[in-house]
């Protein structure tokens, strides 16, 4: 930086359940008095950096495979179509992502070093640095003793045997309890598995009688089936011991009393799908504060979400698309079969049919759930099979490759409505394609501002090194007390790609540099955001361009093995840039 640039730097609370916030400096506050001829040419703001919004940029992961269920690569954007309710749609975005090549910590150049005016750094110390999170999601409120058991069982020999040094893993439930943060420590995530036991928020954990499910008390309550009732009813006249050739008294205290039963299991039914869909936005929210790779491994039997939980359902599956949180599903239950169990009570043809056909319809809409939380998210889905240790292996594990397109839906109205969505591949291998189903609309448009955090929260969050901008890290640290350090960041920015705005004779762009410390377990430590404002005059725009632009953060930190991660954002031109580094304070 010039001696003539001063820009104040602003600590941001870099939250862990949630994204960087990225807050206005406190800048100093313009002379309403200065003119374009007596502006300064490099200054601070406070108003945030606005960039062009993608608010309705949807995304569609794309796995495709060949009959031996191997993902293709190779495939271009040419090869795909995409339809948003029947009506083909342009690609804008097209990616090919390859998880798992995650780029190394940048060390620190020469010219770097110079830059500094300070002694080399030691060696970058990266061996240990996590690369992978994958967090396990046990569905707690769902699934019964003996699966918990054999899932519990078999996810304990996957983290012995096939945990990286490199990974990091984190054990969340349903019900909120018994939730162990990231980590590398074994044994902790023992005790965590250790510690899983069936909590089912409001079901007895015994068969009841009548025993309604939650689609029977649905179909009851919402829909006055008279099939659902005749069975509920009839339930009631074996278990409560009542005279069937008593009509009509009996008969009508069996239709009231399966009403009332329905009605309390529907309370019930919804009260746990409403916690279940929040623990999963929860854990999707505090995976997308991990950097690097991201897994969320879902362990559940499934369980019914209802016509009114569809919304929430798919904003959990955008929050994963927008925070690349891959959702990897394993069915808790193994291989079964559809068979209810009246061995407490003997019941007649038609009720047992009912039954049986409301089972194997609520067990098809679980199994579409989990099989739509890991198809929307290019995920895997482990399913009817009792080979736990590989389901274990497969689903915690990202494709080898898979594409991303995305698209900006014509004439969308904020309406809220559901869009179905059709990925086809040009190609007669017979490929079978997962690819997102579809999404909701939004309500609203978000503004700009928080267009501009967003993209720098996505981009401070991942691994992925940008360089719209040339762009050069150089991290040193000054020890003060026994357990306290300043690490110095220093970011060199090359701004002869950078596109100024003419306007009152003067040139003019605004940059905004992030930088953030993350600890040996991917935990985001502290950070810094930099505003610098440029309204450089023609004189002086060339020696710029030739010399870029020089700024520097301070951050606070313990002794111990830090990531670094540097994000520049360029206004006028949309580009950005980002690059990793390491830090070792003894």
């Amino acid at each position: 930086m010039s001696e003539n640039a001063k820009p104040r730097v602003c600590f941001v609370r870099l939250a862990i359940a949630a994204c960087l916030a990225a807050a206005a400096c406190a800048g100093q506050t313009p002379d309403a008095s200065a003119t374009p001829q007596n502006q300064p040419e490099i200054s601070t703001r406070e108003e945030k950096a606005t960039f062009t919004s993608h608010v309705n940029l949807v995304m569609v992961p794309v796995v495709v495979r060949d009959k031996q269920g191997h993902p293709i690569g190779g495939l271009t954007k040419e090869s795909f179509r995409l339809f948003d309710k029947g009506k083909q749609q342009e690609i804008d975005r097209f990616t090919v992502e390859k998880p798992g090549s995650v780029p190394a910590p940048t060390q620190p150049s020469a010219e770097q070093q110079k830059l500094a005016g300070e002694a080399a750094a030691a060696p970058v110390p990266t061996a240990a640095m996590p690369q992978r999170f994958i967090g396990y999601l046990f569905d707690d409120v769902h699934v019964d003793a003996a699966d918990l058991m054999r899932v519990r069982a078999a996810a304990e020999r996957h983290i012995e045997t096939q945990l990286k040094p490199t990974d990091r893993a984190a054990i969340f439930t349903t019900s909120g309890q018994g939730a162990l943060d990231f980590t590398d420590d074994r044994d902790q995530l023992r005790e965590a598995l250790a510690r899983l036991v069936p909590r089912p928020i409001a079901r007895a954990t015994f068969q009841e009688c009548p025993d309604i499910s939650y689609l029977q008390a649905d179909m009851i309550v919402n829909h006055e089936d008279p099939d659902a009732i005749a069975a509920a009813a009839t339930e009631i006249v074996i278990c409560r011991h009542l005279d069937p050739q008593d009509y009509p008294a009996d008969a009508k205290m069996a239709r009231a009393g399966a009403i009332i039963e329905a009605r309390r299991v529907l309370i019930m039914g919804e009260q746990e799908t409403q916690v279940s869909l929040a623990a999963l936005k929860d854990a999707v929210r505090r995976m997308s504060a991990m950097p690097g790779e991201r897994i969320l491994v879902v362990v559940s039997p499934g369980f019914l979400t209802l016509a009114e939980h569809q919304p929430d359902e798919y904003d959990v599956i955008e929050r994963a698309l927008r925070a690349n949180v891959l959702v990897n599903v394993l069915n808790a239950r193994g291989l079964y079969t559809t068979n209810i169990d009246a061995s407490h009570q003997v019941l007649d043809t038609r009720t047992e049919r009912t039954k049986q056909t409301l089972l194997r319809q609520s067990e098809a809409q679980q199994e579409a759930l989990l099989t739509e939380f890991a198809a929307d998210t290019g995920g895997y889905y482990f399913h009817n099979n009792n080979d736990l240790a590989e389901g274990f292996r497969r689903i915690s594990t990202t494709p080898e490759v898979y594409y991303l397109l995305g698209f900006q839906p014509q004439n969308l109205k904020l309406d809220g409505s559901f869009h179905g969505i059709k990925v086809a591949v040009e190609s007669k291998a017979g490929f079978a394609i997962e690819a997102r189903r579809g999404y909701y609309a939004p309500t609203h448009l978000e503004d700009a501002a928080a267009t501009a955090r967003r993209e720098i929260e996505d981009a401070v969050f991942s691994r992925e090194e940008m360089s719209d901008l040339p762009v050069q890290l150089h991290t040193q640290f000054f020890k003060g007390a026994v357990d306290a350090a300043t690490v110095t960041v220093l970011a060199h920015v090359g701004l002869a790609g950078a596109k100024f705005r003419k306007a009152d004779g003067r040139n003019l762009d605004s940059i905004t540099v992030v930088s953030a410390l993350f600890d040996r377990n991917g935990k985001v430590v502290t950070g810094a955001v930099k505003h610098v404002d440029l309204s450089l005059r023609d004189e002086s725009l060339q020696h710029r361009l030739a010399q870029g632009l020089t700024v520097r953060m301070g951050l606070d930190a313990k002794p111990g093995s830090y990531v670094v991660r540097l994000v520049v954002r360029e206004l006028e031109g949309q580009m950005m840039s980002a690059i990793n580094g390491a830090v070792d304070i003894p």
